[in-house]
């Protein structure tokens, strides 16, 4: 049967030529006539013409062939492979090799230069350190030092001439033409540029007179500067067509060898104006050199190069890396050819696991990591399986979870006992899908109110356990009563409880705090847990500890203490996952910081107090997500 989609097949050149575009004949055409405008000289005008239109049609042109260049070359796999390897390792080659070169060439060029300035700059450290040592000769004795250092300079820099300004004048050599720096021409040292030339110089003052050397600046004397390297210029940067063209420049170094480039460096340097510009002017330092003088000075020219010994040397590791490089092609397509069989089984067993099927397995041949791959993939499809079952176990722990912590909220007290004189809010928020803090409620009596809250150790399913079985039998004892019940008793009832139902290592804090409406007095027990604030008149204090954690030890024994809360007075209790969580410093939040907020916002409602808390603790972690267990209880007197 005929399949409905032809597959893709090879193309040939005949059809690859035939496939061109109009926009390919096009850049044909116009490459054609600029060939031709070249080739006969047919003016200027033709050649910018043709060579625009070849521009504008040779991106999409080339494009395009060479896609259809590509397709031919990479039909069969094995092209495909060398054609990668050629791009993976012929490339990047040439493309370093030329970066090479471009930087060679670079850096040589602005070695030399900086050669040629490192000794200006030194001729003109000597010229000024002259000038120096003038103003410091006595004025009577100046005439005789510059000429000495006259006789001394004008071997050092041709047509030298010096002048010292004080009482009376004195210029060397008698006949010289230096006239007195205008006024506002500052103390300086350098190059100068005075009419259409330049000159090097040194400018000085003191109190007792001024001392000015110059002398000309010409490309024959910032050749001789180094000699073995080349023609030195000075001026603008596109002026002048070269430094040959300059009279009295040196020529270039004839090249050594066929690798022996010419090569020009250049650096701006920063020249004094004579016309009283105080700005300064920048100029442009040039050479023309080749890449082996500059060798021979940076390594020194004592050193007996032999030349046609580099040249072998670099025809034979050119050689040797040739060799090297058919050999890596060889071995990359062998070592290939195996990769890609690995990876089409590993792509059909890939196929079979979509499918189903898991008993499917990879044929192992060999001992490399090919081998090891393989290997891997058929203990994956062993573990799938396996993996998809633990997948829907932890499904089904993340549902009972679920229903343990609905199970839970439904433990916590689900309305407040009304009262003329106390309000109690609490609010919780679980580290996890369930909690170990407890807190709770009760009407004990017409008269008496009771709350309570509790800080299992530890988090998850263990602490909320822990935490139903305080709940189960604090709520057994309360409701059990008879008469008066006394705080520390049921607490200390508890602890027994605890003690003897759990494991040694499971404890808990626990508060106990009975109101007493006719009195406005609360009898408290406090096992352990943090002191809760008691806010008054704007004050803050700390509700008194009166014993141990409760299921620790079975001999423990607690006191009761009682306070009166009086109209207006606010009560908080609190779990530590609201004074224990740590910023990126690993600093607590901590109860100051804590009490301090409470008396900021004591004006507020219970709600409003809880979320400053919970809002503050928030953006003192810098996280969503809590560290513990968070709970609040505010009890406030009316």
């Amino acid at each position: 049967m005929t399949p409905l989609i032809a597959p893709p097949r090879k193309l040939t050149v005949s059809e690859a030529l035939s496939r061109t575009g109009w926009w390919e004949r096009l850049f044909v055409l116009f490459f054609g006539i600029l060939i031709l405008v070249v080739t006969f000289s047919l003016g200027d005008l033709a050649f910018a013409l043709s060579l625009m239109a070849t521009i504008a049609t040779a991106p999409v042109a080339i494009w395009r062939f060479g896609r259809l260049i590509m397709r031919t070359l990479i039909w069969r796999l094995r092209n495909r492979l060398i054609v990668a390897y050629v791009f993976i390792a012929l490339v990047p080659i040439v493309l370093l090799a030329t970066l090479a070169a471009v930087t060679t060439y670079f850096v040589t060029g602005q070695m030399a230069i900086y050669l040629v300035n490192s000794e200006l700059e030194r001729q003109v450290g000597t010229l000024r350190g002259a000038a120096e040592s003038v103003l410091r000769v006595p004025p009577d004795r100046r005439l005789a030092a510059i000429e000495r250092l006259g006789a001394y300079f004008e071997e050092r820099f041709p047509n030298f001439e010096i002048r010292v300004d004080q009482a009376e004048t004195f210029i060397y050599p008698n006949d010289a033409s230096l006239e007195k720096p205008p006024d506002g021409l500052a103390d300086n040292s350098g190059i100068l540029l005075k009419g259409n030339k330049y000159y090097v110089w040194a400018h000085i003052r003191s109190a007792d007179g001024e001392v000015t050397a110059m002398a000309p600046l010409t490309s024959a004397y910032l050749s001789s500067l180094i000699p073995s390297l080349g023609p030195v210029s000075l001026g603008q940067r596109f002026e002048s067509q070269g430094i040959r063209k300059q009279k009295g420049a040196l020529a270039v170094p004839d090249p050594i060898n066929r690798f022996d480039i010419q090569l020009t460096g250049g650096r701006e340097i920063t020249v004094a104006a004579w016309d009283g510009d105080s700005s300064s002017r920048e100029r442009w330092l040039m050479i023309q050199t080749r890449f082996l003088a500059v060798l021979k000075i940076i390594f020194s020219s004592k050193q007996d190069w032999d030349q046609n010994f580099i040249l072998l040397l670099l025809i034979s590791l050119g050689s040797l890396f040739l060799v090297f490089e058919i050999i890596a092609l060889i071995v990359g397509v062998t070592l290939t050819r195996t990769i890609t069989a690995t990876v089409h089984d590993i792509y059909e067993g890939t196929n079979r696991v979509m499918e189903g099927n898991f008993s499917h397995r990879i044929l192992l041949t060999g001992r490399d990591q090919l081998a090891q791959l393989g290997d891997s993939f058929n203990r994956m499809t062993e573990n799938l399986e396996q993996l998809l079952k633990v997948a829907k176990e932890n499904e089904r722990l993340n549902a009972e979870l679920e229903i343990a912590s609905e199970v839970q909220r439904q433990l916590y007290p689900k309305s407040v006992p009304a009262s003329t004189q106390l309000a109690i809010t609490a609010h919780y928020v679980p580290a996890r899908m369930v909690s170990g803090d407890y807190f709770d409620f009760h009407r004990l009596s017409p008269k008496d109110i009771c709350f309570s809250m509790g800080d299992v150790a530890g988090k998850g399913i263990s602490a909320a356990l822990l935490m139903a079985t305080v709940q189960s039998s604090f709520r057994s004892r309360i409701q059990n009563h008879t008469g008066h019940l006394c705080a520390s008793e049921v607490v200390t009832e508890l602890n027994k409880q605890l003690y003897a139902n759990t494991a040694p290592e499971k404890f808990s804090t626990f508060f106990l705090g009975i109101f007493d409406e006719e009195t406005s007095t609360l009898r408290y027990t406090n096992a352990g847990h943090l002191p809760p604030i008691l806010i008054r008149n704007g004050e803050a204090s700390l509700l008194a500890v009166d014993g141990m954690v409760v299921g620790a030890f079975p001999f423990a024994q607690y006191g009761e203490s009682s306070i009166v809360l009086e109209p207006k007075d606010l009560l908080l209790l609190y779990t530590d996952g609201i004074s224990e969580p740590q910023n990126d410093y690993d600093e607590m939040y901590g109860e100051d910081r804590l009490i301090e907020l409470v008396k900021k916002n004591a004006h507020l409602s219970d709600e409003g107090i809880i979320n400053a808390v919970m809002e503050a603790v928030k953006q003192w972690t810098g996280s969503d997500e809590l560290q513990d267990d968070m709970t609040l209880l505010i009890a406030r007197r009316s």
